[in-house]
């Protein structure tokens, strides 16, 4: 209900990613893990498992077709780079990595575009959401932002190899 909650909130007041690109001194609060000049890296308030983030592009627009060839560029390295935070984090076995665009296909969000990159275990309850209306999260949001964040110092992610940005 929560998460019903906040989508009807937000139709009314805005898009909460161009709200979180536009208050870098919110980012511990946004649980923002990092920015780069045309991206930014969140973790999902309402994960479907540990470790769910969220890739969006700070331009507003739902569609790929709003971006130009070095911002889908940026955007699909920082995908690859929170793939790489998240197996060294949280040890993650695989990913699930998508994108949702218009409502009727998923998209929580729909007017911004953003990648979801949800880390998986070999033997993850991943249909615990759908059978039981239950959501297993192990850890806190709160201390494994802490944990994404050091990691990504440590990985020094965002890549800073070639171009635009990141």
């Amino acid at each position: 209900m929560e998460y019903i909650r906040s989508l009807a909130e937000e139709s009314r007041g805005g898009c909460f990613l161009c709200d979180y690109a536009s208050t870098p001194d919110q980012d511990d609060a946004h649980h923002v893990v990092w920015r780069t000049a045309d991206t930014i890296v969140l973790m999902n308030r309402f994960p479907y498992t540990n470790g769910h983030l969220l890739i969006a592009p700070l331009k507003h627009g739902g569609e790929l077709d709003n971006l130009n060839d070095a911002e889908l560029a940026s955007l699909l390295r920082n995908v690859r780079d929170a793939q790489r935070l998240l197996k060294e984090t949280v040890s993650a076995h695989g990913f699930n990595i998508g994108i949702n665009i218009g409502l009727c296909a998923g998209a929580g969000v729909p007017d911004h575009l953003h990648v979801h990159v949800v880390p998986r275990w070999n033997g993850d309850t991943n249909f615990m959401a759908v059978l039981g209306d239950v959501r297993v999260i192990p850890d806190s949001l709160i201390k494994l932002h802490a944990n994404l964040r050091s990691n990504a110092a440590r990985l020094q992610v965002p890549s800073t190899a070639s171009g635009g940005g990141s």
